[in-house]
């Protein structure tokens, strides 16, 4: 699901709250190691994306952040931030060339350039923090 993240709306915040769970407060983010990416430049993209990213002629880049329940890729197009919110349950991500990660749900998709250790350093703890929850090993309060 795509939405516009750009201004402080209480729906659209509960409705982030509900599929993909509340950020974490500052010292899990301290615990953690941070839960925000590096930026990402935008290779290829599925349609509704690439019809919002081409209004503009900014260069296509997103950051991603995790949350407890899954996660958020943010990008912006024009003056807006857009946000494709993503429940673990419904994310399937590949490495498909190297430094370029493709990250799916249902119909929409984002292909990533993620140079450096840093950009692969945290896709690989995204993929440790989706592989536990999806088995069962932490809990909603938990940390990795």
């Amino acid at each position: 699901m795509i939405l516009n993240v750009s201004y402080n709306e209480p729906d659209i915040n509960r409705l982030i709250d509900e599929k993909v769970g509340k950020s974490y407060s500052l010292m899990e983010r301290l615990k953690m190691g941070g839960t925000g990416s590096p930026p990402f430049d935008i290779n290829a993209c599925s349609t509704a994306i690439y019809h919002l990213l081409i209004l503009d002629n900014n260069r296509n880049r997103c950051n991603v952040e995790i949350r407890r329940n899954g996660i958020l890729i943010r990008f912006r197009s024009l003056l807006d931030t857009f946000a494709l919110v993503i429940p673990y349950y419904k994310l399937a991500m590949y490495k498909t060339a190297p430094e370029t990660y493709s990250i799916h749900i249902d119909h929409h998709f984002i292909r990533l350039r993620a140079p450096g250790k840093a950009s692969d350093k945290f896709l690989r703890q995204l993929l440790t923090l989706k592989n536990e929850r999806q088995s069962g090993y932490l809990t909603s309060g938990d940390l990795k």
